[in-house]
C-alpha cells in the first residue's frame, strides 16, 4: 500500500507550505489547493485519501466545496479548518457530514499538532499506519 495522500486546501500560502512540509515529513503525500474550485479539480485528478479544508476562502468557500464533494463522494474524510466560531457554518459543515473540525488558534505549532493528531487518530480507527 502506498503513502496516504492528503489534500490541504487553504488560501493562506504560508500555512499551506508549513503544513505540507510537516505532513510530508510524517510520510504523507500532500497535494495543495488555495481555493475550493481548485480543490474540486485536485480531488478528481489526484484522488486524495483525506481532505483538510479551510472554511473561509475566496472563489468557493469550504461549505460550498464540501457540498460539491459530498455530491460525488459521501465517504471521503473531510476535516474542516476554521478560525471562525460561526455556529451556522459549523452546523452547515456538520449537516454535510464533515469528518471533524480543527480550530485555527493562531499558533502554527498547535494547529499542526492538532491536524497531525486528527490524521493519526483517523488512521488508527481505520487500522492503518499514517503515511502507509
Amino acid at each position: 500500500m502506498g503513502k496516504k495522500k492528503i489534500l490541504v486546501v487553504d488560501d493562506e500560502q504560508a500555512f499551506l507550505r508549513v503544513l505540507q512540509n510537516r505532513l510530508e515529513s510524517m510520510g504523507y503525500e500532500v497535494v495543495t489547493a488555495s481555493n475550493g474550485k481548485e480543490a474540486l479539480e485536485k480531488i478528481k485528478t489526484d484522488k486524495p485519501d483525506a481532505v483538510l479544508l479551510d472554511i473561509m476562502m475566496p472563489v468557493l468557500d469550504g461549505i460550498q466545496t464540501l457540498k460539491e464533494i459530498r455530491k460525488k463522494d459521501k465517504n471521503l474524510p473531510v476535516f474542516m479548518l476554521t478560525a471562525s466560531s460561526d455556529t451556522e457554518r459549523f452546523k452547515s459543515a456538520k449537516d454535510l457530514n464533515a469528518s471533524g473540525f480543527i480550530i485555527k488558534t493562531g499558533d502554527l505549532k498547535i494547529e499542526i499538532n492538532n491536524i497531525t493528531n486528527v490524521l493519526n487518530l483517523a488512521a488508527k480507527y481505520k487500522g492503518e499506519h499514517p503515511g502507509t
